[in-house]
């Protein structure tokens, strides 16, 4: 296969787990027969700092012309002044826009060894494997917007049509999962949380082989703490999806090792780790490079159709993970490209096993 991956460094720590991600993928082309052409481009702050804008031009026109977008993280002190016209963040949301994703997809598992590291007791995490579906255009992110001297508001809305089509992908992705999906609203006060449920059922009934159940927001937030395993696919809106994903990123021990993938109906997905620049440690080579690697896993899976691929990627950074050889925040003493480098390693010897 034959494929052109847009990578976007951005801030922070974002440019050396980024290389990390495409040091895997040149190895996975290279392994597998493939042909993967990386070209990089500006977002962010740095983008700011070189063109003056978050999101030039010729960033979206390369995105859209590619089979991937691969990004790092966005932002900085440098930069996070919430008055300023011109912030790192409004390119991230330019660009979603942009490629017309609307599912965000983020997975989050528990590996047995970094158990230890969530706040949770160990009974609670066993078995833990949740999907999150989280609608990335709607609501209030992308509402009208007022300010006074002492007033505000944020407009939340949504359409029947934005949240069929991410009920649709959460259900199509239960299919291939456990077959179970939980819908987080706030019906019980939002009208937007009414429609939301409304749909979502309507939608269940076209798949009657998926277990469909509706949980409120707040309650769920308890939930995801005190039986976490108890779920499949969450699917549920933007600013909740936002909430949400972040307590669950607790369950794994550490933001550093979750992935995420945001598609639309196109080709093209946008794929980042969670975390953000950490502009603390940035340039020290201490970043964890796992969550942009696992990125480009969902890359391989969902962009480019390569199932396999995508397998062994994952199977690798549970390798490195076995190993031992941890970064500061999984409570090792590894640095970015020692941990980076376990995970080819690992990639490695299952081609020579294979053989």
């Amino acid at each position: 296969m034959k494929a052109n991956i847009a990578i976007l460094p951005g801030d922070g720590i974002g440019p050396e787990v980024i290389a990390a991600a495409v040091d895997v993928l040149a190895d996975v082309a290279r392994r597998h027969g493939h042909e993967f052409a990386f070209a990089e481009h500006a977002i962010g702050g740095i983008a700011i700092d070189t063109h003056g804008e978050p999101l030039p031009a010729a960033t979206l026109a390369a995105c859209k012309a590619a089979d991937a977008v691969l990004l790092g993280a966005v932002g900085g002190p440098k930069w996070s002044d919430p008055k300023a016209p011109v912030r790192p963040e409004q390119g991230l949301l330019a660009l979603r826009a942009g490629l017309g994703v609307y599912a965000n997809l983020r997975p989050v598992s528990v590996h047995p060894r970094l158990a230890g590291l969530s706040p949770l007791k160990n009974e609670k995490l066993a078995g833990v494997d949740v999907l999150f579906v989280r609608e990335l255009t709607g609501g209030a992110y992308f509402g009208a917007k007022t300010r006074s001297a002492d007033t505000a508001t944020d407009e939340t809305r949504y359409t029947v049509a934005e949240i069929e089509r991410v009920a649709r992908r959460a259900f199509e992705l239960a299919r291939g999962r456990r077959r179970h999906v939980t819908s987080v609203d706030k019906a019980n006060v939002m009208e937007t949380s009414r429609l939301w449920r409304e749909t979502i059922t309507r939608i269940a009934s076209d798949y009657p082989d998926v277990q469909l159940e509706h949980q409120l927001v707040d309650s769920m937030a308890m939930l995801l703490l005190t039986r976490p395993a108890s779920y499949d696919v969450v699917v549920t809106e933007n600013l909740f999806g936002d909430i949400l994903t972040d307590e669950a990123a607790a369950l794994a021990g550490s933001l550093g090792l979750l992935p995420s993938a945001s598609l639309g109906e196109g080709r093209v997905g946008l794929y980042e780790p969670i975390h953000g620049s950490a502009p603390d440690i940035a340039g020290q080579g201490l970043a964890n490079p796992l969550g942009a690697i696992l990125s480009a896993a969902l890359l391989l899976r969902h962009s480019l159709h390569l199932d396999a691929e995508a397998a062994a990627v994952e199977a690798a950074v549970e390798s490195a993970l076995a190993s031992g050889e941890l970064t500061r925040d999984l409570g090792g003493k590894a640095g970015t490209s020692d941990l980076a480098g376990s995970v080819r390693a690992a990639l490695a010897a299952q081609r020579r096993e294979a053989a």
